[in-house]
């Protein structure tokens, strides 16, 4: 299944689009920047070089309300961090202008820090993942009123406790995880290291703005007289009200050794006494809220191989 939809944009449509989220300016080119597997996402530029460049995302019909949660998130945490983040000009669930939902966005300064960090030096890249800590720190400080994923006007539904609502979650992704395909056996020794250990996520009592996939891709970054620093952060698709050591898991998972502990290094005491054993858990879930994600858009190479992480997380 490929969700990201791939349209052939014409100037006269991008350009209604753009008479109705700034003053007349004159589109002179589009072309496409690097996404997720969701959205897909334009560069506007204009005939008046001096006017900034705008960012143009496109949401797919599946998931079509994307659009309005992030404009929900972007509101939340709108001039309330270090980095910049998106301002919306327009967003638009009408399908006039263009058939699918979209926002027009202002167009954040730096490079995508995954393409820049292979031409980082260590000690560059080291600064960058402490940085990355600090952000998630920031995301943390912004309150939430309850635990649960976060959709178009808030949160979904709403759970008391962090343990209710990964309880629910890992209830509901095991049966995806069956039905898509994936082995009973596997399920249930999941399911039983999961109730093993279920009272650790107590230790979080207090829901907090979780952006839910602080990776490279989705940070901006600059390098000006040999030192890195974060310009800004994008896509708040699968941002959530949780713990925010579920956030700091999932920013880890992808990391080397160095580069998790620069991140942990920034981020600063998580204040919990079993952090570790926690972030484990949360790791569990994550591959397999991998696995489901993968067998629901039809990619299938990768599933053996997260299989057998769900065996190791899941071994002791």
């Amino acid at each position: 299944m490929n969700l990201k939809p791939d349209l052939q944009l014409s100037v006269a449509t991008v350009q209604a689009i753009v008479n109705q989220g700034v003053s007349a300016q004159a589109v002179a080119t589009i072309s496409k920047l690097h996404g997720g597997e969701i959205a897909a996402v334009y560069e506007i530029g204009f005939v008046d070089r001096a006017h900034p460049s705008l960012v143009l995302k496109v949401y797919p019909d599946e998931l079509h309300w994307k659009m309005q949660k992030e404009v929900t998130v972007i509101g939340l945490i709108q001039d309330r961090l270090s980095v910049s983040v998106p301002r919306i000009l327009f967003a638009d669930d009408s399908k006039r202008l263009l058939g699918q939902n979209f926002t027009l966005m202002t167009k954040l300064d730096g490079s995508e820090l995954g393409k820049l960090e292979t031409t980082l030096v260590p000690a560059q890249r080291l600064s960058a993942y402490a940085q990355i800590g600090r952000l998630l720190r920031e995301f943390h400080c912004i309150s939430m009123e309850a635990f649960g994923y976060i959709g178009p006007k808030g949160i979904w539904t709403a759970h008391s406790t962090n343990q209710v609502y990964l309880t629910h979650q890992f209830q509901r992704k095991l049966k995806e995880f069956t039905d898509r395909g994936g082995t009973a056996r596997l399920a249930q020794r999941v399911a039983g290291h999961f109730t093993d250990r279920a009272e650790l996520l107590g230790a979080c009592t207090h829901a907090v703005l979780c952006h839910n996939d602080l990776h490279a891709g989705n940070l901006l970054a600059t390098v000006s007289n040999g030192s890195v620093l974060l310009t800004g952060v994008l896509d708040f698709e699968g941002a959530l009200a949780g713990d925010p050591l579920m956030d700091v898991a999932k920013a880890l998972y992808y990391l080397d050794a160095e580069s998790r502990h620069a991140l942990l290094e920034g981020y600063g005491a998580t204040g919990r006494k079993c952090w570790a054993q926690t972030l484990d858990l949360y790791h569990l879930y994550f591959v397999l809220e991998l696995w489901c994600w993968m067998a629901q858009i039809g990619n299938r190479p990768p599933l053996d191989q997260l299989a057998l992480e769900l065996e190791r997380y899941s071994a002791t």
